[in-house]
């Protein structure tokens, strides 16, 4: 299990600062929720995380280690990412599957494809199937498989079920839910769904301007006396 610490983390585009000394932890092998308005820097926190962006100032730690003394490739296996979107390539679940070996010139043996496809509830007879005929929910799950390969301690999920119906967000619920408890992945899941937050999660953390508001545990939302977070989960900040 590996936790997440960042301290006084800044960070700006074209002068416009996004986050601004951030410093909070992320319970490991438990799923936070990231929440707060739109253009709060929830993204951009997870884009720091991932390392695909580096702060202009503070520090991250995925478990003891200092985020910049990872190899880049190494720091990608240890951690994965989902997006909205689901991006697939052209072709069939397996060659989705494949993708990450195949940029390495290297080729995923069916067996592991299939474990990975059981793995999140879909049938190993799709391999074959091309993506364009899944349905919103099955390339969610296809796509969070295919970050599942590397075996990740840590999986940061983007809005991964505001687009899926009812059903969908269930079932993508219950997976995620089935991976930190059985894996022991530590999750950040961004979601506008306070309901979710509430469903779903063990803790959250709560963003606006930019800057850290409160966390704590998401039973707790319920009865928040806080008066930033309250007034969001009015629907009085947006």
């Amino acid at each position: 299990m590996t936790d997440i610490k960042l301290e006084h983390i800044n960070f700006s585009v074209d002068n416009n600062q996004i986050l601004k000394d951030i410093t909070t932890n992320f319970h490991s092998g438990k799923i936070t929720a990231l929440i707060g308005p739109s253009g709060a820097g929830k993204t951009t926190l997870l884009k720091l995380i991932n390392g695909l962006r580096s702060p202009d100032s503070g520090n991250i730690y995925i478990g003891e280690k200092e985020i910049q003394s990872f190899d880049l490739i190494k720091l990608k296996q240890q951690i994965g990412m989902a997006l909205q979107s689901a991006p697939m390539i052209q072709g069939t679940v397996y060659d989705n599957l494949n993708l990450p070996r195949s940029i390495f010139g290297d080729t995923l043996d069916k067996q592991k494809a299939m474990e990975l496809l059981d793995q999140v509830n879909l049938e190993t007879t799709e391999l074959s199937t091309d993506v364009k005929s899944l349905s919103g929910g099955q390339r969610q799950r296809l796509s969070i498989a295919r970050t599942l390969f590397n075996q990740p301690e840590v999986l940061l999920l983007d809005e991964i079920t505001s687009s899926l119906d009812p059903r969908s967000v269930k079932e993508v619920e219950a997976l995620i839910r089935k991976i930190c408890d059985q894996f022991g992945v530590t999750i950040i899941w961004i979601t506008h769904d306070v309901e979710q937050a509430k469903r779903i999660t063990d803790y959250y953390c709560m963003l606006k301007d930019g800057q850290f508001v409160v966390s704590g545990y998401s039973s707790e939302l319920e009865t928040t006396e806080h008066p930033i977070l309250k007034a969001f989960l009015k629907g009085e900040i947006e």
